[in-house]
C-alpha cells in the first residue's frame, strides 16, 4: 500500500543523504588538520542551494504520487522551513529528515476539527442524525453508505437509509439491494423525484420510528454539473444535514482532488471517505484531499464486504509511507 509514495520519500532522503557523503569527502581533505577544525566538521549544514536542489526533486516526485500541485508546493515550502539552515550530526540526517517530514506531514493534513462519528451521534440531541453523502458515480459511494451503516449497527445505532439518488433508477435499485442484505429500511420515491423531499421523507420516518441516524444518498453526476450542485445545496437546505461526507475514490488520484476541491467549494464538505485504498493507490490523494478541504478523513474502504470499513488514523497512514 502507499508503494509509489513510500518510493519518493526515501528518493528525498537518498538525495539529502548523497549530500551528507559529499560533505563528508571535503571534510576528509582537513584529516591532519587540528582538533578544532575537525570539531567544526561532526555536524553538517544544509545551505540553501542544498536544499533547493533536493526539493525540487521531491516536489516532482510528489505529483508523480498523487499529491496536488498546490499541496506539494506548501509541504515543500514548509519542509523547506524545518530543514534549511539546521546542523545536524552525521549519521543522523535519515532519522531528522524522517521526523521533519513526518512533522510536515502531519500538520497538511490537520483538519478544522477531528470528527468521530460514533460520539458525533451520541452527542447529538437533534435526532435523527443526518449525514449526505456526496461523491460522483463511480466512486463507490452507494457501497460506502452501506458499510456505514453496517457500522453503526454494530455499534447500537439504528438507521435508515434515504434514496436520494433519484436520477438513476440503478442507484435506488443498488441501495435497496444493500438494505435488504443489512436488514436496513430504505425510504425511496420514483426514478426523476425531487431527491431533497425523499431525504425529507426519510428524517420524518426516522422520526417516528425513533430511528437514530438517516443516511443519505445523492446523485452523482460530474463535479461540473451546474444542476448536480443546485440540487445538492437544496438538499441541504431543506434537510440541513449534520454531516456531509465526501466520498472519493484513491485510485483516480487527482481527480479526486479537483472533485473535493468542487463539492467543498460550492456545497461544504465536513469529512471524507476514501475508498479502494486496498488497491494500488499511490497515497498521494489522501495528503491532497485532506489539505484542500481543511476536512478530515475518517474511514478508507479497504475491500468489497460490508466490514471493510477502516477507521482512518493520520499517524498510522504517515508512518506507513515512512516506514
Amino acid at each position: 500500500m502507499f508503494d509509489l509514495l513510500r518510493g519518493k520519500i526515501r528518493g528525498f532522503i537518498k538525495k539529502a543523504e548523497d549530500l551528507e557523503r559529499e560533505k563528508e569527502g571535503f571534510e576528509s581533505k582537513f584529516s591532519k588538520v587540528s582538533k578544532l577544525k575537525k570539531t567544526l566538521f561532526r555536524r553538517i549544514k544544509l545551505s540553501e542551494s542544498d536544499v533547493e536542489n533536493i526539493l525540487w526533486e521531491f516536489q516532482l516526485d510528489l505529483i508523480q504520487a498523487d499529491v496536488a500541485l498546490e499541496t506539494s508546493e506548501e509541504i515543500s515550502k514548509k519542509l523547506e522551513e524545518k530543514i534549511l539552515g539546521e546542523e545536524v550530526e552525521k549519521g543522523k540526517l535519515e532519522e531528522f529528515l524522517r521526523e521533519k517530514i513526518r512533522e510536515t506531514l502531519l500538520e497538511i493534513m490537520k483538519p478544522k476539527r477531528e470528527i468521530n462519528l460514533v460520539e458525533e451521534i451520541e452527542r447529538c440531541e437533534d435526532k435523527p442524525f443526518k449525514i449526505v453523502f456526496l461523491g460522483i458515480n463511480g466512486s463507490g459511494k452507494t457501497t460506502t453508505i452501506a458499510k456505514v451503516g453496517k457500522y453503526l449497527l454494530d455499534n447500537n445505532i439504528s438507521v435508515v437509509f434515504a434514496a436520494g439518488d433519484t436520477f438513476r433508477a440503478g442507484a435506488i435499485e443498488q441501495l435497496e439491494k444493500h438494505a435488504d442484505n443489512l436488514g436496513i429500511k430504505v425510504i425511496k420515491h420514483k426514478k426523476g423525484a425531487d431527491p431533497a423531499a425523499v431525504i425529507y421523507d426519510a428524517v420524518q420516518h426516522a422520526k417516528a420510528k425513533g430511528i437514530d441516524v438517516v443516511l443519505a444518498d445523492t446523485a452523482g453526476r460530474m463535479q461540473t454539473n451546474v444542476n448536480l450542485m443546485k440540487e445538492l445545496e437544496k438538499i441541504c437546505r431543506v434537510n440541513k444535514p449534520h454531516l456531509k461526507i465526501f466520498v472519493a475514490d484513491a485510485l483516480t488520484g487527482n481527480d479526486a482532488v479537483d472533485q473535493a476541491r468542487k463539492f467543498n467549494e460550492e456545497i461544504g464538505i465536513d469529512a471524507v471517505i476514501l475508498t479502494k485504498m486496498d488497491s494500488d493507490a499511490k497515497g498521494g490523494c489522501a495528503i491532497s484531499i485532506a489539505h484542500e478541504t481543511n476536512a478530515p478523513i475518517i474511514f478508507i474502504g479497504t475491500g468489497q464486504n460490508y466490514s471493510d470499513l477502516k477507521a482512518f488514523d493520520r499517524n498510522w497512514f504517515i508512518e506507513k509511507i515512512l516506514s
